[in-house]
């Protein structure tokens, strides 16, 4: 399987010039590839532009002093972003044009399959780039044995940190799925997402959305600062830098939120199901934009899928649309509005929360997706009505979800944690 493994490293003063001078190379070397392509009617491929390379060696010595292999990525990286484009056009979106890229949006170059090297040198780890110099480099976990690394991406964050991003192939066998026929009612589980509850699944466990309050209220802060900066001097770029620190912060923490609870799933499963959001077209919606941005239902889910494809389970993507309108018991459709947060069908009397409700049709959309059938996935007695307050759920704050192999753990065994 393929995995990228992020590092923090801290090149000294030269070799951070040396760095910001080879990737200014390739942003020119970039923006070249598409000045080539504007001034020509037929299409470069990722070989074509490759091509070009020996020939503007001669007249771009700037190109010598770089590695042919990062070169060769930049060709990668134009033809990436034109197939990206396309694609999207074949799938009927709007597309424009790629454009050309400014110092500040060029922040990263990749070394592939050669040209880096990892050493150790009196107890310190140095990474080794070819034609730039070396660097010391955290390794706050280790590489796995079997590993083979296939690339190196170095890049400068806007907070200033610069990162390196090994992309690594194992040869660990990846666990076979169970069997759908085989697997017990008790380890499947269909999952709602919302926004003040977070996550609601079939066992009745929700867990409450990350808290960032306080976050976005030093963002604020931070970014009416800047505002009052002349834009350019010294102390604007200073403010630039903590506006920056702060979305860095946020977006780690988020993250990180999302890794333990998907992680959490794909390791106590064997079956997970879930809506397949379209967050695009949530985000047009008039309001509440902020919150439905802040939740990342599609990270969570893409975070899901891997995570349960590395550990052997079962993952299914549904229709979301009527999940919560449906009864789970019987299937009638009871029309709600947004502030009832309780289900009550008229029709079988099943009475439950409402996003719960929600994920029991989220799991028997999964099973029918997957050719199972419509298994019994309710509880066999009629539910309380549940609430933030307690009722028949599990509530799990959001800063107790701890991931499997986490320091804070004395076992590695996957948990949600209950306050």
């Amino acid at each position: 399987m393929n995995y990228n493994y992020r590092y923090r490293i801290e090149p000294s003063g030269g070799v951070e010039a040396e760095l910001e001078r080879h990737i200014d190379t390739c942003r020119q070397l970039y923006n070249h590839f598409l000045y080539e392509l504007r001034n020509t009617d037929e299409y470069l491929s990722y070989t074509a532009l490759q091509n070009m390379l020996p020939d503007m060696k001669d007249w771009w010595g700037e190109l010598n002093n770089v590695y042919s292999k990062v070169l060769q990525m930049v060709a990668r990286r134009v033809s990436d972003n034109l197939n990206r484009l396309k694609s999207q056009k074949d799938n009927g979106r709007k597309v424009g044009v790629l454009t050309w890229r400014s110092p500040r949006e060029y922040r990263s170059l990749t070394y592939n399959q050669s040209g880096f090297e990892l050493k150790n040198k009196s107890d310190q780890t140095l990474l080794l780039l070819s034609k730039i110099g070396k660097m010391p480099i955290h390794l706050h976990r280790d590489i796995p044995d079997d590993a083979r690394v296939k690339q190196v991406t170095v890049k400068q964050e806007k907070t200033g940190e610069w990162y390196a991003i090994f992309g690594i192939e194992t040869e660990t066998d990846v666990p076979e799925k169970p069997a759908l026929d085989e697997v017990d009612r008790k380890n499947m589980v269909g999952i709602d997402v919302g926004i003040i509850k977070y996550i609601h699944d079939t066992d009745s466990t929700m867990v409450g959305s990350l808290d960032l309050a306080a976050e976005y209220e030093r963002l604020e802060r931070e970014q009416r600062a800047l505002n009052r900066k002349e834009q350019g001097s010294q102390n604007w770029h200073e403010q630039r830098r903590r506006v920056a620190c702060n979305h860095a912060r946020i977006v780690r923490k988020r993250r990180d939120f999302l890794h333990k609870l998907s992680n959490y799933y794909a390791k106590e499963y064997d079956l997970v199901a879930v809506e397949d959001l379209d967050v695009h077209g949530l985000m047009q919606l008039p309001s509440n934009s902020r919150n439905r941005a802040s939740a990342s239902w599609r990270t969570f889910i893409d975070f899901l899928e891997y995570k349960c494809d590395r550990e052997g389970t079962h993952f299914v993507k549904v229709e979301p649309e009527g999940t919560t309108q449906e009864c789970a018991e019987c299937g009638v459709e009871v029309e709600k509005e947004v502030w009832v947060r309780e289900h009550s069908c008229p029709t079988c009397g099943f009475e439950t929360d409402r996003d719960e409700n929600a994920a029991y049709n989220v799991l028997q959309r999964g099973l029918s997706e997957l050719g199972v059938g419509h298994a019994e996935v309710t509880p066999a007695e009629t539910a309380l009505p549940t609430s933030m307050a307690g009722g028949s759920s599990t509530i799990v704050d959001a800063k107790c979800v701890v991931e499997t192999g986490s320091p804070t753990l004395k076992k590695r065994t996957a948990q949600v944690v209950s306050e």
